[in-house]
C-alpha cells in the first residue's frame, strides 16, 4: 500500500478538519470488526469509531472510511487488520487486578493441579493468558509460580503462554516496563523481589520472570485453536465483555475443548457464563472448572 500523502491531503487545513462517517461506512467497519475480532459495536459507538480511527486514516491518506475499508480487504499481508485491532483496543489493566483470582490460583488451583500431575507422573503445567494486554497478568502468574515452587521450580516445566491480537500491547508486554501506579497494588514482597527500579517512576520486570512468558499474536476468533495439548489453567478476563452471546458461547466452547480435565477457567468479575448451558462447572464468581 502506498502511504505517501497527496499534497492536498497533507495540507494542514485538511489535517485539522474532523472526519465524518456515513451510516453505510459505519455498518461496513463495525461488521468487519465483528467478523474478524468478535467485538460487537452498537450504533452508539459511531463516534468511538471516528475518534479512534481518524488519525490513522489521515496519516495514511484516506479521505473516507470506505476507501480505508477497501484497503483493509485488499491487504493480503494482514497488517492493516492488526493496525485496526491496535486502534480499537482498550487496554487498561494493572498488577494484581481482581486479586481474589490470584489468591485462588496459588492457594487452591496450583496444589490441585500439582497433585493431579504427580499422580500421572507429569511435571508440565500448561497455562494460557488469552487477551494478555500489556503483560501484567502473565507476569503476575509467573511470580506466583516462582513463589509456590521456590527452589523446586527448575524441576517443573511451568512456563506460560500469553497471547493478544494487538501488536502494540505485545511489544509493551515484552519490554516489561511499568509505571509506579501499575505496580502499586502488588504485595510489597513481590515488587521488591521481582522488579527493579528504572528511575523516572518506572519499574522493570526482572529477566528471571520475563524468560518464563512466551508472548504470541493470536486472534481468539480463529475457528480452530492450534494447540497440541490442553491447558491446566486458562485466563481470559475482561475480554468477552465486548462480544455478543453467540460469539461468547462459541469462544467458551473452544476454550473448553482446550482445557485439561480438572483444569480451571478464569474470566473477569464483570463477566459470567450461563450455568444452564456452559460446559464448565461453576466454582465461584468468574471462575469455572472442567
Amino acid at each position: 500500500m502506498d502511504m505517501t500523502l497527496p499534497m492536498d491531503i497533507a495540507d494542514s487545513n485538511y489535517k485539522m478538519k474532523p472526519m465524518t462517517i456515513t451510516e453505510k461506512e459505519f455498518v461496513l467497519i463495525k461488521t468487519l470488526i465483528y467478523d474478524r475480532f468478535g467485538i460487537n459495536l452498537s450504533n452508539k459507538k459511531k463516534s468511538f469509531i471516528v475518534s479512534r480511527l481518524q488519525k490513522l486514516l489521515k496519516n495514511h491518506g484516506f479521505r473516507t472510511f470506505h476507501s480505508y475499508y477497501e484497503s483493509i480487504l485488499a491487504d493480503k499481508s494482514g497488517k492493516s487488520l492488526v493496525d485496526l485491532a491496535d486502534f480499537i483496543s482498550t487496554n487498561y489493566t494493572y498488577f494484581n487486578r481482581e486479586k481474589e483470582h490470584f489468591s485462588f490460583f496459588i492457594d487452591r488451583a496450583l496444589p490441585y493441579i500439582v497433585e493431579s500431575l504427580q499422580k500421572n507422573n507429569r511435571n508440565d503445567i500448561r497455562i494460557w493468558c488469552a487477551g494478555c494486554s500489556t503483560g501484567e497478568e502473565p507476569y503476575m502468574l509467573v511470580m506466583l509460580l516462582l513463589e509456590f515452587f521456590a527452589e523446586k521450580y527448575p524441576l517443573w516445566d511451568a512456563g506460560l503462554l500469553a497471547t493478544d491480537i494487538s501488536s502494540q500491547v505485545l511489544e509493551t508486554a515484552k519490554a516489561g516496563v511499568y509505571m509506579s501506579d501499575q505496580v502499586s497494588r502488588l504485595p510489597a514482597y513481590l515488587k521488591q523481589k521481582y522488579f527493579r527500579p528504572l528511575g523516572a517512576d518506572q519499574w522493570g520486570v526482572i529477566d528471571q520472570v520475563k524468560r518464563e512468558v512466551t508472548f504470541r499474536s493470536f486472534n481468539l476468533m480463529n475457528r480452530c485453536f492450534p494447540f497440541k495439548k490442553p491447558f491446566d489453567v486458562i485466563f481470559c478476563r475482561n475480554v468477552m465483555i465486548y462480544f455478543d452471546q453467540v460469539t461468547r458461547d462459541a469462544l467458551v466452547s473452544r476454550f473448553y475443548n482446550n482445557t485439561a480435565p480438572g483444569g480451571f477457567f478464569f474470566i473477569g468479575h464483570s463477566e459470567s457464563l450461563p450455568r444452564a448451558t456452559t460446559p464448565y462447572g461453576y466454582v465461584m464468581p468468574a471462575l469455572y472448572q472442567k
